[in-house]
């Protein structure tokens, strides 16, 4: 299963848990560089050019939690862009976070638009076609209860016997409906149009939990953390049915490649990456190394 960019950003503006507004051309940074210094040996890895000029990042904003504008319409913000930021850092040169269009963001770095794509894409082995992948995310699909999770849900299998609340005709439906539940019975299900209207039945106790994305889940939990918990399952801490999320690249540009997953190699052993993520409360879908094109 591959994230729906579309579903995901339509769940979140109907969430109206955070305001989007109509986007310019080039996101305003809403911070400067962190503090981190710069690690030396990733650094070397990066070509020249780079050095000089900084490096041009192409997203599709707003897809939030991954990359998403301010109230002011041009602030960027996100998991996405905070990572570009901390990579600047670690490689001591400027990074730029511009918007472009899904559908020409592939061919935009081909075209020498942008150098790089950060935008909540999977790697898949078909996009490995044509870009490298610095991988940086690995998330599936989370349980979402309310707060404080009452019935003390935990896996997908304490839903057995339960009332649990979905979007109507999604992945993640077939996957409760298909449960081996034994003795339990089997889980209940009450569908909904949207995400948004799940999440509204749960806060109103027509179920137990909703089952949903991981950025989805991870973020109406971060935005109503007084009526909503993300569940961790000890077992799968990357969701059900995970996928990678990676930094494309040119394959012909392995120098840039090597020098951003060096660069994230260093802030994942120095603990920064994962202050980024759980700023965002996406900390269980961190990744224990950068490796490159994981997706097999």
């Amino acid at each position: 299963m591959s994230i729906s960019k579309v579903s995901i950003t339509s769940a979140i503006a109907g969430l109206a848990i955070f305001a989007l507004s109509a986007c310019s051309a080039t996101a305003t940074p809403s911070t400067s560089p962190s503090t981190v210094a710069v690690d030396e040996a990733a650094a070397a890895l990066l070509p020249a050019e780079y050095r000089t000029s900084g490096i041009d990042i192409g997203s599709d904003i707003p897809y939030a939690p991954m990359e998403l504008f301010e109230e002011d319409g041009t602030t960027v913000t996100g998991l996405d862009y905070d990572l570009s930021q901390l990579l600047a850092a670690k490689l001591g040169v400027e990074i730029s976070f511009n918007k472009q269009a899904w559908d020409s963001i592939i061919p935009s770095v081909q075209s020498g638009n942008h150098d790089l794509i950060m935008s909540g894409m999977n790697d898949t082995v078909e996009r490995q076609q044509s870009l490298d992948f610095v991988d940086y995310f690995r998330g599936g699909f989370a349980i979402v209860t309310a707060k404080g999770n009452p019935e003390g849900i935990s896996s997908l299998t304490d839903l057995c016997g339960k009332t649990a609340v979905v979007q109507t005709q999604t992945v993640q439906g077939d996957m409760l409906r298909a449960l081996d539940c034994g003795d339990a019975g089997p889980v209940t299900l009450q569908e909904y149009p949207t995400d948004p209207d799940a999440i509204t039945a749960l806060i109103a106790g027509k179920g137990v939990a909703d089952v949903m994305d991981a950025p989805i889940a991870a973020y109406a939990a971060l935005q109503q953390p007084s009526k909503l918990e993300l569940v961790v399952d000890a077992e799968n801490p990357n969701g059900y049915e995970p996928v990678f999320t990676g930094i494309g690249v040119l394959k012909s540009n392995t120098g840039l490649r090597d020098a951003i997953q060096a660069a994230l190699n260093s802030a994942i052993a120095d603990g920064s990456y994962q202050a980024v993520l759980d700023k965002w409360n996406l900390g269980s879908f961190a990744v224990t190394e950068a490796s490159i094109n994981g997706t097999k």
